[in-house]
């Protein structure tokens, strides 16, 4: 079995440890869960109650003996399901909650912010972030996430376009060949001279964007009215006098 699926569902560790040991052993005490995931007896009986809960795992009391055994697998499809639904009552409870907190946010707010993101996690949260812009200007792009995490981005993209969010890109001269346009994409391509590491940046609202998207991810943002506007007229002299379409 993939331990990877139970991971994605949000499962621990130790959860998928003993959730696999039961449906090797089909069903099982203590001891025998112990003994083949090598967990503390106090920690199996935790994790045992987590996945009861979930509705994963059941069991029986024969000769005041407990038998632990799997509930059908399907089960995990009803588990998703609960929680899509936890998580939409979630995103209702927290929309309603947003415009106190964007106002408080914006009220502590110094002139210049400047954040990190590390790792790809990071990397979309900055994504994230451009789709409350209307547009975005790139600067030497490449189509690295569509190449490294297609389903993260066609699903991101499916948003952006959905908002009529528009790219301004200035693109990489290798992709010339390869370039697919997207919804409310301009695209102008860079001289080969501006080729070279992985990098991007992005300027949308105040905020100016330097992202790393090689085997290191990186984000370097910094929330800037006066260098938004230089980062926005050197896009602007970029698009008008050196890139070509």
């Amino acid at each position: 079995m993939n331990l990877e699926v139970l991971r994605s569902i949000g499962l621990s560790e130790g959860e998928i440890k003993v959730y696999h040991a039961i449906l090797d052993l089909g069903t099982a005490n203590i001891a025998q869960i112990n003994e083949k995931v090598n967990i503390h007896r106090r920690n199996i009986y935790d994790i045992l109650t987590r996945l009861i809960e979930k509705g994963l795992v059941s069991y029986t009391d024969e000769n005041n003996k407990r038998r632990y055994s799997l509930t059908n697998p399907s089960k995990i499809l009803g588990y998703i399901e609960e929680k899509k639904k936890e998580l939409e009552n979630s995103k209702q409870t927290i929309s309603k909650e947003i415009p106190e907190i964007l106002e408080r946010f914006n009220s502590k707010k110094f002139e210049i912010k400047t954040d990190v993101y590390r790792g790809i996690e990071g990397v979309k949260a900055v994504f994230e972030d451009t789709l409350n812009y209307p547009e975005t200007y790139w600067i030497g792009g490449g189509r690295y996430l569509p190449k490294k995490y297609p389903n993260f981005f066609f699903s991101w993209n499916e948003r952006r376009i959905k908002k009529k969010i528009k790219w301004i890109y200035l693109m990489r001269d290798e992709l010339r060949k390869e370039y697919k346009p997207f919804k409310f994409e301009e695209v102008k391509f860079l001289p080969p001279e501006f080729s070279g590491a992985p990098t991007v940046i992005g300027i949308y609202g105040d905020k100016v964007v330097q992202l790393l998207l090689g085997e290191e991810m990186f984000g370097f943002v910094v929330e800037s009215k006066e260098l938004a506007e230089n980062y926005k007229k050197y896009h602007k002299y970029l698009w008008d006098k050196v890139a070509k379409k």
